[in-house]
């Protein structure tokens, strides 16, 4: 729901702590090609993604993975509009890789712009892509994690020596295999206390040791986690992530 939380009163909704500040989760990954292109692969566009978007001077994107079609995580699509002009000035419209059920819920939420007899003449050039276990995006291979959230399966994306899975309450035996040897690792922890559909903090923890990354970071938190008091009882290796939080990765 985003912090602070609307009609909350809490001691995080009412932190004056920038980092206690938290838009819906998303990431950006860039990089430079084999032709010394600047590439940008964005990972969900949640309601926020504008706003997102122009904090990190989002010029041009190449490429969306969706982890799931909850609104949190895709309700900024139509924001890719003007990026996606760009995008097809440059040679076509933007791919956006979703599995089967999250596609069809993009179909249906923005039929305005998927449906055959759509005619809003400014509808975002994009062109759903269904995710496969690997996809290649200029040179980067974004590996399919898969991922419980609640009953819901999900997914979560490897690139490089890195991960990124949000809404998680469970991770299969088989996922963590396909984990080995990532040093930087997002994971989502919703708060202490249980959820049915997301993972405690103390959960996630338990998941960060076993995956060994050489460093954790918190995302999809919940208004019950302040950011500094949480993070003064963390081991050094896994953190609190904040809005703006910018990470070196090898890809």
């Amino acid at each position: 729901m985003g912090v602070p939380t609307l009609a909350c009163e809490c001691g995080v909704c009412r932190s004056t702590d920038a980092h206690d500040r938290r838009l819906r989760p998303s990431v950006l990954l860039r990089w430079r090609d084999a032709d010394d292109a600047g590439r940008a692969v964005i990972i969900d566009t949640g309601p926020d993604f504008r706003e997102q978007a122009l904090g990190a001077g989002l010029t041009h994107v190449d490429a969306v993975f969706y982890t799931h079609a909850h609104a949190d995580h895709i309700l900024g699509m139509d924001d890719l509009r003007p990026l996606s002009f760009i995008a097809e000035r440059r040679g076509g419209p933007v791919p956006l890789f979703a599995d089967e059920a999250t596609q069809t819920v993009l179909e249906q939420v923005f039929s305005y712009t998927f449906s055959p007899h759509a005619t809003y003449p400014t509808r975002a050039r994009v062109a759903l892509r269904r995710l496969s276990e690997r996809n290649a995006v200029h040179g980067v291979e974004f590996v399919r994690i898969p991922l419980l959230h609640g009953a819901l399966a999900i997914n979560g994306f490897r690139f490089g020596k890195a991960a990124y899975m949000t809404d998680v309450s469970a991770i299969p035996e088989e996922s963590f295999r396909l984990l080995e040897g990532v040093e930087v690792l997002v994971l989502s922890a919703l708060r202490h206390q249980p959820h049915p559909s997301h993972s405690t903090l103390e959960q996630s923890m338990a998941w960060a040791r076993r995956i060994g990354a050489r460093q954790t970071w918190f995302t999809h938190i919940a208004h019950d986690l302040g950011h500094e008091e949480t993070n003064r009882n963390l081991p050094a290796d896994m953190r609190l992530a904040h809005d703006g939080l910018s990470v070196p990765v090898t890809l």
